[in-house]
């Protein structure tokens, strides 16, 4: 955790009720830094709201931090259920998170600071940075947090530099198993309260359920890679590349989504571990964001390409307008997702950039 160099330093938390953001307020707080907390009112779900706000109130008072609150539902509607709802209806699978975090997340925070003239922002996520020297100008880098289970970085890959310089990860040198018991010993009450696991704004039911809503999804016939119609789907954007479970195909299984046929409204399957329809060694990218600056290409990389997934190397190369980027990965990688990112990491833990998987 960076250490503050004068009393007089401010810094901003964003706390969601959760045991993260409160560990990562007391151990700031302890540190002697002058703070104030916010809470990000993004999610429409009432009772699940209102009991994270009343933790974060309940956690701000026994530290004795002021706390604000600032409305943004009809923004993160906007922004990223909207977001989320036309990936699948594209036939892709998004990740809200990393889009969340680069259009509302710390954007908010950083407009908050800058109203309560406070620089610093600080926020629960187990990543790091780190403040390196380069020729006289300072650049400030993304590194993996020490807890591999538990480790954010992944969804942080799209801040940019000017982000970077104001923003605090406390926890990124802490397991989570060390969090928890901070909590405890710091006498916070959610010391026992469960990791939220599920897309925050998917309340009742599952995914299924939520773009039900949200979609007009179409049923179609369900292919294999030859053409045989093999069954029928529930609408291609309940449906992601490699998934196995839910396709409903009685008999010859299992079975594994390989592709989707938009136009006609075809879902592709095949029964074959080993299709190379199932398996890329090139894979293309969109919208890639550097943490600094854009190395020189190609170059050889660590690659996560879901958050989940194990680290891969793979060269990453672009055309000389870098318009164009593409992955050539040494080992075939399974079913890579269009709309999932794809992490670029150095060696040493190091986060370079990423882009979205075409």
């Amino acid at each position: 955790m960076t250490e503050k160099k004068n009393g007089e330093r401010r810094v901003l938390v964003g706390i969601s009720g959760g045991v993260d953001s409160a560990v990562a307020l007391a151990l700031l707080k302890t540190a002697g830094y002058a703070l104030e907390a916010v809470f990000l009112h993004l999610t429409v779900d009432n009772k699940k709201t209102a009991k994270a706000l009343s933790d974060a109130k309940k956690v701000c008072k026994i530290l004795g931090v002021t706390l604000h609150v600032k409305e943004a539902r009809a923004l993160f509607e906007q922004k990223i259920i909207g977001y989320f709802v036309n990936e699948y209806a594209k036939g892709n699978t998004p990740n809200p998170c990393i889009f969340c975090n680069e259009n509302i997340k710390f954007k908010l925070l950083l407009e908050v600071a800058k109203e309560l003239k406070i620089n610093l922002v600080a926020t629960g996520h187990y990543a790091r940075i780190k403040k390196i020297k380069n020729g006289g100008e300072l650049k400030y880098k993304l590194f993996s947090g020490i807890d591999n289970k538990k480790d954010q970085s992944y969804f942080l890959y799209r801040l940019k530099q000017e982000q970077l310089s104001k923003v605090l990860f406390p926890l990124g040198d802490y397991e989570k198993e060390t969090v928890r018991k901070l909590a405890e010993d710091f006498n916070l009450p959610v010391f026992e309260k469960n990791d939220s696991q599920d897309v925050c704004f998917m309340h009742n039911g599952g995914l299924e359920d939520f773009l039900k809503k949200k979609i007009n999804l179409k049923k179609g016939a369900i292919i294999d890679t030859e053409g045989k119609i093999l069954g029928e789907h529930r609408g291609l954007a309940l449906y992601t590349i490699g998934q196995r479970k839910g396709i409903e195909i009685g008999g010859g299984g299992p079975y594994f989504v390989v592709g989707k046929k938009i136009n006609k409204n075809l879902l592709v399957v095949t029964n074959n571990l080993q299709d190379l329809t199932l398996f890329k060694s090139v894979v293309n990218l969109k919208q890639v964001s550097w943490v600094g600056d854009c190395p020189r290409l190609p170059l050889k990389i660590l690659v996560r390409t879901r958050y989940r997934n194990f680290l891969e190397y793979a060269i990453i190369k672009a055309e000389k307008d870098r318009k164009k980027y593409w992955l050539e990965f040494e080992n075939l990688q399974r079913a890579p997702s269009p709309g999932q990112s794809a992490v670029f990491y150095a060696k040493n833990g190091e986060v370079l950039g990423g882009g979205i998987i075409k």
